[in-house]
């Protein structure tokens, strides 16, 4: 199978397009943060470029929120199509957003900071539809620019395919490493940001183009 290619941080009509071009899967637009990133979005910003985005590629609300009413409401301003929970939040909240996502799929983050995360992963799992493996830093919940620990995220998908939920690979992907990543580690996607912009901060048609190419023939 295929493995599945989101290009995150998309903030721009530019950035949209590139990565729809680059053949992407799914797009995704961060909004309502609570940690530092040069990609954050207000509603309107998120709303209008997600209006744009063509039929069956999936738009993915990224968020930091921490409250499930609140995550909700976002969700519906942006019509996302799928939920990534990536803040510091509990598997009661993540349940809550679940039980009223309308049929939207719920990604929850967890955060490979050593060998621990292969429980709480496992914790994850039972929660939502899928899980999401990203670096992290102090100040960082994502687009931090580092790889992790690619042994654990392998161990995570091994004890996931258990239980039927697919895993996203994240964390310091370019398109120099993610043939690689998805070797090591048998994703069901991969997830790059800042790996695919260029000096300006903007999405790069030579890196995005280069980054799905080699995750979509790229053999797990």
């Amino acid at each position: 199978m295929t493995v599945r290619v989101k290009i995150c941080g998309i903030r721009s009509e530019d950035d949209l397009a590139i990565a729809v071009a680059a053949g992407a899967d799914a797009v995704g637009f961060i909004a309502g943060t609570t940690h530092f990133t040069e990609d954050g979005l207000d509603a309107a910003a998120a709303r209008n470029l997600s209006r744009q985005v063509p039929p069956y590629v999936t738009r993915v609300l990224v968020t930091h929120l921490q409250d499930a009413v609140a995550i909700l409401r976002l969700a519906d301003q942006v019509n996302a199509d799928s939920i990534q929970v990536h803040g510091e939040v509990s598997l009661g909240t993540v349940r809550a957003v679940v039980n009223a996502a309308s049929g939207r799929q719920v990604i929850k983050a967890v955060h490979v900071t050593g060998a621990e995360a292969l429980d709480r992963a496992v914790a994850a799992a039972d929660s939502c539809g899928a899980v999401h493996l990203d670096s992290r830093t102090d100040d960082r919940l994502g687009g931090t620019g580092f790889t992790h620990d690619w042994s654990v995220s392998a161990a995570i998908v091994q004890a996931l395919a258990e239980r039927n939920c697919p895993v996203i690979l994240a964390g310091g992907l370019t398109p120099a490493n993610v043939a690689e990543a998805i070797s090591v580690v048998g994703p069901f996607a991969v997830d790059a940001n800042s790996g695919l912009e260029d000096d300006r901060g903007d999405k790069s048609t030579g890196l995005c183009r280069a980054f799905v190419s080699r995750a979509h023939s790229a053999e797990r």
